[in-house]
């Protein structure tokens, strides 16, 4: 079996190279892949890999990243040092989720884990809500408010009285329903995980948008979509063609 390994640190790539070959010496790592930017380079192309090993903290960003730009079908199994990324794991094509330092027991029932889905020939959509559920129940709560910093005030604001964040000149703006404009010290990233998916959806790598905000949603070219919100925007929010589907999803559950 031919697998994909996605990780930044040697010592970690190494390591699970050398576990996969003690529970099967037949697996063959075809590649070892540390960046978004190669992940995109590479899957864009046809690959005979069966399953792809991937962490999350790349040194060029989220390895989630690589969802917005191909359509990746592989099975994934995910090692990482942060257990905060699980439940948006499984919005994706992965079947497990294992914590860094990953040990071979842990991987030696990952892969087995895989081997029956490979037999059983599909992940019934019973199984990922399982999965969900239990991953959800697990979860902190999410961000209910924010205390923005507005000059020489500190004013609280509701995240469902948020329509959505962006990034401006390299600074995150919250904009509120009432069409109020507001700059935070936060990162895109951390907003993400602080905020309920069910509510809120990382739409790219500019913008964070609530469904309440959405006015609009236009067929855009190469099977990408537009969004228009409320308030609008100066610039348009482009969801790409692989996010396209699972967005639709999002906003019509």
């Amino acid at each position: 079996m031919k697998v994909v390994i996605v990780e930044d640190e040697v010592a970690a790539s190494d390591n699970l190279k050398y576990l996969l070959s003690a529970i099967d010496p037949d697996i063959e790592v075809v590649t070892v892949l540390d960046t978004v930017k190669s992940c995109i380079a590479y899957f864009s192309k046809p690959t005979d890999a069966a399953l792809v090993f991937m962490d999350i903290h790349l040194g060029d960003g989220l390895s989630f990243e690589i969802f917005d730009h191909v359509d990746l079908d592989i099975p994934i199994i995910f090692t990482t040092a942060y257990d905060e990324y699980a439940l948006k794991a499984f919005t994706v094509n992965s079947i497990d989720y294992i914590l860094k330092p990953v040990h071979q027991e842990e991987l030696a029932k990952a892969l087995d884990k895989f081997r029956n889905l490979t037999h059983a020939q599909t992940l019934s959509k019973t199984d990922i809500s399982e999965v969900l559920h239990v991953l959800q129940g697990q979860q902190k709560a999410y961000k209910s408010n924010y205390l923005i910093s507005h000059r020489d005030e500190l004013i609280p604001i509701k995240t469902e009285d948020i329509a959505y964040f962006y990034i401006d000149t390299g600074i995150v703006k919250v904009v509120t329903l009432q069409n109020k404009v507001f700059s935070m010290d936060k990162k895109l990233e951390d907003l993400e995980q602080e905020l309920n998916p069910t509510l809120f959806d990382r739409a790219n790598r500019q913008f964070i948008i609530n469904r309440n905000a959405i006015a609009k949603i236009k067929h855009y070219f190469g099977g990408k979509l537009i969004v228009n919100v409320n308030p609008p925007t100066s610039e348009r929010i482009v969801i790409s063609k692989a996010k396209a589907t699972p967005f639709k999803n999002w906003v019509n559950s």
